[in-house]
């Protein structure tokens, strides 16, 4: 029997070490959505990893899914092959031997909980954007250089520091765009 652990935040700038799952056997970690299971290929790498009498540790319901038909349908997978599953924060363990439907009911309510606060989120985010948007000072995603700009304002005979001026770049980026071909 092995005890395996499970950890996921949203995004690289976010830090793993919060969901301390104590001593595991295998540890599988990603930084992704937990929108869907089906994007998370560390989730799919421990479904498959796992065997009958291994247990599963995930540090909190939303860690594992964010949906709650992924979340149901993970942990059925999990307890089809005989594998345990245990949240540590929520303090509930599910597995093929246990009949708890007061575990179910809980586990159904957290994870109806972690996938509101997904719609909220994405609710706020889309709000935020939209305010950004009409004061002007939305952009979105990274801006793009034109390089072909970039060459045609040097073949004009500009010095990096007008070009880089004309474009709203920084000069670092004219040199690096003029010495690609170098």
């Amino acid at each position: 029997m092995a005890l395996v652990g499970y950890r996921r935040v949203s995004t690289f700038d976010q830090n793993l070490d919060r969901q301390d799952l104590g001593k595991v056997d295998k540890l599988f970690e990603e930084k992704a959505s937990g929108k869907s299971a089906k994007d998370r290929p560390a989730l799919q790498s421990m479904i498959d990893y796992v065997r009958e009498g291994d247990c599963v540790v995930v540090h909190s319901i939303d860690r594992l899914a964010r949906d709650l038909r992924d979340l149901q349908s993970i942990i059925e997978t999990l307890n089809n092959k005989g594998v345990a599953i245990s949240f540590k924060s929520e303090n509930l363990t599910f597995s093929a031997s246990s009949d708890d439907a007061f575990a179910k009911l809980q586990l159904q309510m957290m994870g109806a909980f972690a996938e509101f606060e997904r719609n909220i989120i994405r609710k706020r985010q889309a709000e935020g954007i939209a305010k950004a948007k009409t004061k002007g000072v939305y952009k979105g995603g990274k801006k793009r250089i034109d390089r072909e700009k970039v060459k045609d304002l040097k073949g004009e005979g500009l010095s990096t520091y007008k070009i880089a001026d004309a474009l709203g770049i920084s000069r670092m980026s004219v040199h690096r765009i003029l010495n690609e071909e170098a």
